[in-house]
């Protein structure tokens, strides 16, 4: 907050981490991403609670507030320092402009951020791919959460371009599912795209989707089919299927989309034969792997669903490095160049 001394951490809940205290910069950043920055900044609030929790009375320390506790015994409020955010090992990096949020969204305009890569450059081991200046104290508490969520995007982003990479040449396109964790959808399927991915539907209200049990409530492919048809006209419908009969039942509905799931190669190039002509759409689903990637898509399938994009990418590395600046003298930070157009546009 733009009133308290430069030293000091202010706990989200009292001072409320408002949206005020984004720099237009990252605000602007986090809009062109496709992401709300409001919805940015509440998320990072949540997040910085759980290290902040917002006591009346901490029985312990006797203290009113929140406070990190390690910072607050050995930094000095009046340190200043500069760190480092660097890869540790190779992948691709996405998040860039979440982590200046959650530097801004503690310490405000006493933090300033400088991104030196791009949201979706592929990083080899020891890139530095952002600067952070501002009170140690600040730095330091806010360092996990910023981290938590960076190393968390960008290991979605760098398992995306290994399945990107795997169909190279083949025509066909990697799409992620709506297995995220619960509120951070918007920044999980964000990585996706930073990787080179394509994103699936948002939400329940964006697309229908016919899953088997909507066909056994239903009573059939067709049925479920017509079903959604006539209640939502406009509304885009993928029909899942398990066997090549019902791929034939569903292009004879009219359906634009079907997912085949856990379908042998050979029944894939089945279901192609079908779909092609009348100029139905193909999504493989089921038992994929980086291995059979590659196969899978030369069958003719349009995409391939990875729920693992999101539900089980391994974090990337990265770590913060901190050195003390020379007079270690409150407000000696300087403003680095704006970091509009550093990440990955919304398509």
């Amino acid at each position: 907050m733009s009133g308290s001394a430069p030293g000091s951490v202010c706990g989200p809940g009292s001072a409320g981490v408002p949206g005020g205290r984004l720099s237009p910069a990252t605000r602007s950043a986090l809009a062109s991403a496709g992401l709300d920055p409001d919805g940015v900044v509440a998320l990072v609030g949540r997040a910085l609670v759980e290290d902040l929790p917002v006591w009346e009375e901490n029985e312990v320390t006797g203290q009113i507030g929140a406070v990190d506790a390690t910072s607050e015994a050995t930094v000095d409020p009046a340190l200043v320092g500069h760190g480092a955010i660097v890869s540790r090992a190779a992948g691709v990096v996405a998040g860039l402009p979440v982590a200046a949020a959650v530097f801004e969204s503690l310490l405000g305009p006493a933090a300033t951020v400088t991104l030196t890569a791009r949201d979706g450059d592929p990083v080899p081991p020891g890139t530095t791919v952002a600067y952070v200046n501002g009170p140690v104290r600040g730095l330091l508490t806010a360092e996990r959460t910023a981290l938590n969520l960076l190393c968390h995007l960008s290991g979605i982003a760098t398992l995306t371009r290994a399945w990107v990479d795997a169909v190279a040449g083949t025509g066909a396109m990697i799409r992620d599912t709506r297995k995220t964790l619960p509120g951070l959808r918007a920044l999980e399927k964000y990585a996706v795209r930073c990787g080179g991915g394509v994103n699936h539907r948002m939400s329940l209200t964006d697309a229908a989707l016919i899953k088997d049990n909507h066909v056994v409530a239903a009573g059939g492919v067709a049925a479920a089919f017509a079903a959604v048809r006539a209640r939502f006209p406009g509304l885009p419908v993928e029909v899942e299927c398990d066997t090549v009969d019902q791929v034939a039942e569903a292009v004879d509905a009219g359906c634009d989309l079907i997912l085949c799931d856990n379908m042998s190669l050979a029944d894939l190039r089945a279901a192609v034969q079908l779909a092609r002509p009348a100029g139905v759409r193909l999504e493989a689903s089921g038992g994929l792997t980086l291995r059979t990637a590659a196969a899978v898509a030369a069958v003719g399938v349009d995409y391939l669903a990875v729920g693992a994009l999101t539900h089980s990418a391994p974090a990337l590395d990265l770590g913060l490095d901190l050195a003390l600046d020379p007079d270690h003298r409150p407000g000696s930070a300087t403003a680095g160049p704006p970091i509009e157009d550093l990440i990955v546009e919304e398509s």
